[in-house]
């Protein structure tokens, strides 16, 4: 299969690269730089120079291709206009895909998170039968702008694309793991001289291995039924707590609850606060059913024992 890829030189696109070349498939990366085209060639992709603002140009490389991955998002307008912004620039890219794949049936496959549906606010576990919620419908609008690109690739099914949504854990963790949640929390343990979790650090998060990422999205790519979500986590509802002490258990420090009215800025955990505080349980039984997915790589604790987060010196 030709497929398209976006987003191929980013932490989770530099590990489904090489897993869909490995598994035979023809990949062609877009690069708007030379660093990204060396990283891609490098990889074993093919080139095509480009960027997401150039729709006719992300059509015709989604009308070349047997099937577009997309999991690049426009990191500029983060500083301008935060995660609004950037998931509003990303639904035109989305519809440019649909009319370049309508009535084909060809797969779409874009990166998506487990934090969108919302149902991990509701205290319950998040499963792939739960929509995206509309934005405004949750108190969290981070999280909520996000839904609508997933509306928007899930609705392209009604036109004859094999479109889906593969939703991310809140913590992608592996070796290359240099600018994610985990990096920064350990950055803060190292800073405060403990590592802090909010009230009993009974709220559950959840997590999985970049390289178990990339295997979903192949899967769902070369098997995936159109208008569907699918889960990538391993770690299903991992206590914060036990986090928490596993980062300070690697850096010889505490792990000591901070109050929840002692979150906020200048607290412990500053602008995470509203984050950090929030569970977000999820399950996997779908998207192992129904796509044969089965994690591989070490769950969340284990890979912190293997000390790469923490080199030495």
């Amino acid at each position: 299969m030709r497929v398209f890829v976006t987003g191929g030189t980013g932490h989770s696109g530099s590990h489904i690269v090489p897993e869909l070349i490995a598994a035979g498939h023809e990949v062609t990366g877009l690069a708007r730089s030379d660093t990204a085209a060396a990283a891609l060639s490098a990889l074993g992709a093919k080139v095509r120079r480009g960027d997401l603002e150039d729709l006719d140009g992300l059509k015709e490389a989604a009308a070349a291709a047997d099937g577009v991955i997309h999991v690049a998002h426009r990191q500029d307008l983060l500083f301008s206009g935060g995660i609004q912004a950037v998931a509003a620039a990303e639904v035109p890219i989305m519809l440019a895909y649909g009319e370049a794949l309508a009535g084909t049936g060809k797969p779409l496959v874009a990166a998506g998170s487990i934090g969108s549906p919302g149902q991990g606010f509701l205290g319950r576990t998040a499963t792939e039968q739960d929509p995206a919620l509309p934005s405004g419908d949750e108190h969290n609008g981070t999280l909520r702008a996000r839904n609508v690109v997933e509306t928007t690739v899930i609705g392209l099914a009604e036109r004859g694309v094999r479109s889906s949504i593969v939703r991310i854990a809140n913590i992608a963790h592996d070796t290359t793991d240099r600018a994610g949640f985990l990096p920064a929390l350990i950055a803060l343990a190292k800073e405060k001289g403990f590592a802090g979790y909010p009230g009993d650090g009974t709220n559950r998060w959840n997590a999985v291995h970049i390289r178990d990422v990339a295997s979903l999205f192949r899967l769902a790519l070369e098997e995936g039924p159109a208008g569907r979500y699918w889960h990538a986590v391993q770690d299903e509802g991992l206590p914060f707590r036990e986090i928490a002490e596993a980062i300070g258990s690697r850096l010889g420090l505490p792990a000591v609850s901070v109050p929840l009215d002692e979150l906020v800025l200048p607290g412990y955990f500053g602008f995470l606060a509203n984050i950090v505080t929030q569970t977000y349980p999820a399950s996997n039984q779908i998207t192992r059913q129904t796509l044969g997915w089965k994690p591989t790589q070490p769950d969340l604790l284990t890979d912190l024992d293997n000390g790469h987060y923490f080199p030495a010196g």
